[in-house]
């Protein structure tokens, strides 16, 4: 039986490489849809965790992972010998920018070259980590292929990128359709078989790079028209226009227009990230990517631009920004996760620490700092009350969860700073200060 008949008969075994905020919604998938699933991470307390049918990213019920548990057909393991057991593996792993912005491929091709002293012949290979157009034909195939076996004859190569939105209650792994590009169409048609297998639509196109290039210009569309509204936000402000008020009044448009918001700065796996993996790129055809290099620098100065305004906000209350008491409301990066990878949060935190500030934070997604990349912040999040509230000389809205109970804020705090619009109707004059 050839592996395009296993797919079609859920008997082809898959194993997800990453089991993060992509691959671990990617392999309950696949597992739900009936195929004996591996799941590696190199993360020993993950593995533990799926063991004992436990979630440990907060969007993710205890009870999609019970069904990992309760399903005879995974295996969550640390032992990447085992791939050779398996017919596709999925690639999900990190793939950031260092401090120059260059792009890290590092565990990437880490993780092909393991694949690589496991590779067997028949097997599909789909990277679905964010990368810059090429990474999955040259390089990857490169280490592949020095195993002797050639990809599109001895095994099968695509690019699929992951196109999660974490907590996104109208779109899921099963409902976003899957872009999918291979090396050659065999591995093309093997590829999209197996998504097809689990998700309701895909979207074959030509080649691994069109794919790798669509996945970044999803992001660079987002990172360039939330510079644009961030731009304005900060000429309106001196123009004293409320931008949302603007926003609002322009997206009753019901053509030609789609709203983007402002907000403290950008946040996330993707947005942050992914422009750089192009403008490097294009750097060695003699390209210069001036348009969102332009954008990435607005959006990069948005925390200074909301820490002036806390400063100015604490001058007019007769206070200076040495020594004040600021709290910062929400370390997750967008509203009702506990993902803070690339938070505008922690840019806060560091700015203002900088600026002689004694900073606390709540959010109830993140009860305690974890250890992040580049990053030494260890807190513990402060309970919100009442009381709480009126020690601090600042409270800065950072994050808009739902669950924040903003009259209380309002009400209570000396000074609200709000980045996310979100105390608009409990506004309190000489309390509230947008930025």
């Amino acid at each position: 039986m050839n592996l395009l008949e296993k797919i079609a008969a859920r008997s082809a075994t898959v194993g997800v490489i990453g089991l993060g905020y992509a691959g671990l919604p990617l392999v309950i998938q696949f597992v739900k849809s009936g195929f004996k699933s591996y799941g590696f991470d190199l993360d020993r307390d993950k593995i533990k965790c799926l063991e004992m049918g436990k979630s440990y990213i907060k969007h993710i019920p205890d009870e999609e992972t019970r069904v990992l548990k309760s399903n005879g057909g995974f295996h969550p393991t640390t032992d990447f010998a085992l791939l050779k057991k398996v017919d596709c593996i999925i690639i999900c792993v990190p793939t950031p920018i260092n401090h120059y912005r260059e792009p890290d491929l590092s565990s990437v091709l880490k993780t092909t070259k393991v694949i690589a002293k496991h590779l067997q012949k028949g097997q599909l290979v789909v990277l679905e980590s964010t990368t810059y157009p090429g990474t999955t034909d040259e390089d990857m195939r490169t280490i592949l292929e020095a195993t002797g076996k050639k990809a599109g004859r001895d095994f099968f190569l695509a690019y699929s990128p992951d196109r999660e939105d974490s907590n996104n209650q109208q779109y899921s792994t099963i409902t976003i359709p899957k872009v999918v590009g291979g090396y050659t169409p065999a591995c093309l048609k093997v590829a999209n078989a197996l998504y097809s297998a689990v998700v309701q639509k895909t979207v074959p196109v030509a080649s691994t790079r069109v794919a790798e290039a669509a996945k970044l210009l999803e992001s660079i569309y987002r990172a360039v028209n939330i510079a644009l509204v961030n731009e304005l936000k900060v000429l309106f402000d001196r123009m004293n226009i409320d931008i949302h008020a603007v926003i609002e009044a322009a997206k009753t448009k019901p053509f030609g227009y789609q709203a983007f918001y402002p907000g403290p700065g950008l946040g996330g796996r993707c947005i942050p990230v992914d422009p750089f993996y192009l403008t490097w790129k294009a750097r060695q055809f003699d390209f210069h990517t001036k348009f969102i290099e332009l954008a990435a620098e607005i959006n990069t100065a948005m925390p200074y631009y909301v820490v002036d305004k806390i400063v100015d906000a604490l001058n007019r209350n007769n206070k200076v920004i040495a020594n004040s008491k600021v709290l910062i409301l929400g370390l997750a990066y967008k509203k009702d996760i506990d993902d803070t990878r690339g938070s505008p949060s922690l840019k806060l935190i560091e700015l203002l620490t900088q600026k002689g500030a004694v900073v606390d934070y709540n959010d109830p997604y993140i009860p305690r700092t974890k250890k992040m990349r580049g990053d030494g912040l260890k807190k513990d999040s402060v309970p919100l009350t009442r009381d709480t509230l009126k020690k601090y000389d600042c409270v800065v809205i950072a994050t808009d969860h739902s669950c924040y109970d903003y009259e209380l804020i309002v009400k209570n705090a000396s000074l609200v700073v709000d980045t996310r619009n979100a105390v608009n109707g409990f506004h309190k004059v000489g309390t509230v200060v947008r930025a």
